[in-house]
């Protein structure tokens, strides 16, 4: 009977009626902060998760992995795209010609990078042809002079399927009338959009007219590659480019969009921190609830000793009382938080569509939908985290009960 001593009493101490209203409203407290605060929690790293994964389905599904270049121009792309996919990290190639310029369109300009491409090669590296909102990759033949638009683009300038607009190069042609920009006439083919601030800027065209645009004959800028591992991008594009010996120079997308990862892992981080303080906050109430408790049962400690209580099953009693707090607070966080994750894109969707307002601006943020992605791992983390910190509140006041001596109190009973 005694050994379970510490269930049979702890759980009835939580179970009874308390004369004190006071600590009952303690423990009440205490509960719903560890529900707050493990369900926020949840909320906001599924959400960070949410971002992490659009950077890198999207954004990264656009920008290419690596790319590897030749210092004197690059005419064998395919011979070399063979050689480099049979690399046990590269899964994919294709070749690109890249120029940056303005387009110009019914008295509007936009800047924008304008990549040539091999449109039956493109599905290797990139997620453009699953985004195409009209037209079509297989438009871009070559000496068509065809071009497809990010829908950000083509909103700025005004523009559709069918539309004329001018891409002016920053680079200037010699003619016997004196020097002038260079400058050719598109017609817009496709519009595609992935949701990112990559729509307002990226442009892309047959890469036959680039090359002849930019005049490189049969060079090409350079190759395209995906990995099976975007993390090992900078290791595996220096071994490439050591590889490939002299003439040879690589870049992988930590250039462009490593600060911008790093920033949400950072955010993440430190958002994960901080919250986990108002876990801690709402874990050390039980502290308080539990001293007072103590406090208030000496007599029944004192009673439980003399009937051959030990010092540990006192302990276990208010721990148990402590933890049965705090699981339950848990508990409906994590449910909380679970569903909060499943359904927040819905919920904000719901509210922007009754209010008329808009949350995530594609033209500021990288996205213009607010994503969440539940992953076990951070509930699992969160939980252990913060029934830690439940059992670490227990054990002092736990202590302090341990210590009651039965003589010292039955004295003024």
């Amino acid at each position: 009977m005694l050994d379970r001593l510490p269930f049979l009493v702890g759980l009835r101490y939580v179970r009874a009626k308390r004369r004190n209203h006071f600590i009952s409203f303690i423990s009440l407290t205490s509960m719903l902060g560890l529900m707050l605060g493990v369900a926020v929690l949840i909320l906001v790293l599924s959400v960070m998760n949410g971002f992490d994964h659009e950077l890198r389905t999207r954004i990264l599904g656009m920008v290419p992995h690596t790319k590897i270049e030749a210092v004197d121009g690059l005419e064998d792309w395919q011979g070399l795209a063979d050689k480099l996919t049979q690399r046990e990290r590269v899964i994919g190639a294709a070749p690109y010609v890249e120029q940056q310029g303005m387009f110009s369109a019914s008295g509007r300009n936009q800047g924008g990078l304008v990549t040539g491409i091999e449109p039956e090669w493109e599905d290797n590296v990139s997620i453009l042809g699953d985004h195409m909102q009209r037209g079509s990759l297989d438009d871009l033949q070559p000496g068509e002079w065809n071009v497809v638009l990010g829908s950000a683009l083509a909103r700025n300038l005004g523009v559709g399927v069918g539309d004329r607009v001018t891409l002016l190069v920053p680079e200037a042609s010699i003619t016997p009338a004196g020097v002038f920009p260079r400058l050719k006439r598109f017609t817009v083919s496709g519009i595609f959009s992935v949701g990112a601030e990559l729509d307002a800027r990226l442009a892309y065209a047959n890469i036959a007219d680039m090359q002849t645009l930019a005049r490189l004959g049969d060079e090409v800028g350079g190759l395209r590659l995906e990995l099976d591992d975007l993390f090992a991008a900078s290791s595996e594009t220096q071994a490439i480019v050591n590889d490939l010996g002299d003439g040879y120079r690589g870049r992988d997308w930590t250039f462009t969009q490593g600060n911008l990862f790093q920033a949400i892992q950072m955010e993440k981080r430190m958002i994960g921190l901080l919250l986990t303080v108002i876990i801690a906050v709402a874990a050390f109430n039980i502290v308080s609830t539990l001293v007072m408790v103590v406090t208030d049962k000496r007599a029944d400690i004192a009673i439980l000793r003399t009937i051959g209580a030990t010092p540990r099953s006192i302990m276990g009693i208010f721990i148990v009382q402590g933890m049965t707090i705090g699981v339950i607070g848990i508990a409906i966080g994590v449910a909380v938080g679970v569903l909060l994750a499943l359904t927040v894109s819905d919920l904000i969707g719901w509210v922007e569509s009754v209010f008329g307002i808009h949350f995530l601006d594609a033209g500021v943020y990288f996205i213009s939908e607010l994503p969440s992605q539940l992953r076990g791992s951070d509930v699992i983390n969160i939980v252990a985290a913060a029934f830690g910190l439940t059992f670490l509140s227990t054990l002092y006041p736990a202590w302090r009960a341990a210590r009651v001596q039965p003589a010292d109190v039955l004295r003024y009973e």
